[in-house]
């Protein structure tokens, strides 16, 4: 009985662990991007987008605007 508990909340506090891990790695790397305009191109790309100067500088400073830490 004790086993299925302990494991239960193992199970919810390592998907909590997990998902606050998983928003500060994206967080990082969002401020990372907008620094870099080279990171923009790529995810751009693998997106399926191809931007022009015009559009990427745009875009950067659509993402300076953006704050992402709360």
């Amino acid at each position: 009985m004790w086993y299925a508990v302990t494991a239960i909340i193992a199970l919810i506090a390592g998907g909590a662990g997990g998902f606050y891990v998983g928003v500060q790695y994206l967080r990082k790397q969002m401020e990372k991007m907008q620094n870099n305009p080279e990171m923009l191109q790529q995810m751009a790309k693998q997106m399926g987008y191809n931007l022009n100067k015009q559009q990427m500088n745009k875009m950067q400073q659509m993402m300076k605007k953006q704050k992402f830490r709360p």
